[in-house]
């Protein structure tokens, strides 16, 4: 085969090689493009969902979501990065706040937190989002392996903030404090508890710029 041909045989291939890339590009961002306006509206459902677990639809009537602010590093809710704080309100006055939280001290890492809090500053509700706690143990934290179900551990906390129980007694009755444990499982009961306490802390030390920042804005 002569040079000419070498050449022109390789310059078609590559031709070939460049449109299949093209066209397989377009393909991704044709379906990503096509696809994610759906992946967004199930994400935002999976949140919502988790929300109403910890605060009541009949609490606000705006749309919450599209309500927040975001925070960067922020030790009291042990934010490292950023982290997101939505605003409820009710006829346009402050109804609670629903604030991501991460307690680095749990028995086997991490434990991510969903903490809302009435416009009060008492707790609405508290949720584990992940966690790697000994299946069995310590998971009881998370209401969806806690086995007492007509009271689930997690649930202890509703209703009580920094005002009826001052912020030293926000640790377990065996560290002397208010709250109940599961005997055996301390560390990660422990780990939730005082990073709840912490997070009132920081939504009572800054609750009036949590409310009137504006939207989508950084504190």
């Amino acid at each position: 085969m002569s040079e000419p041909t070498i050449t022109t045989t390789s310059l078609r291939t590559a031709l070939t090689m460049l449109a299949f890339t093209v066209i397989f590009t377009g393909l991704m961002a044709w379906t990503f493009s096509a696809t994610k306006p759906a992946i967004d509206a199930a994400a935002q459902a999976e949140k919502m969902s988790l929300i109403n677990q910890v605060l009541p639809l009949t609490a606000y009537d705006n749309a919450l979501l599209d309500d927040f602010v975001e925070v960067g590093p922020t030790p009291l809710l042990g934010i490292d990065d950023a982290g997101r704080i939505y605003r409820a309100r009710k006829g346009g006055a402050p109804a609670g706040l629903v604030i991501e939280a991460i307690a680095h001290d749990g028995y086997s890492g991490e434990i991510g937190l969903l903490v809302a809090l009435r416009a009060d500053g008492a707790v609405s509700g508290v949720r584990v989002i992940r966690h790697k706690e000994t299946p069995g143990l310590g998971d009881y934290i998370d209401i969806r392996k806690d086995k007492r179900k007509d009271a689930p551990w997690i649930t202890q906390f509703n209703g009580h903030g920094l005002r009826d129980v001052r912020e030293s007694r926000w640790r377990l009755k065996k560290d002397g404090g208010r709250f109940d444990f599961v005997t055996g499982a301390t560390i990660s009961a422990r780990a939730v508890t005082h990073a709840v306490a912490r997070t009132l802390a920081y939504a009572a030390a800054n609750r009036d710029k949590l409310y009137t920042a504006a939207s989508g804005s950084r504190l």
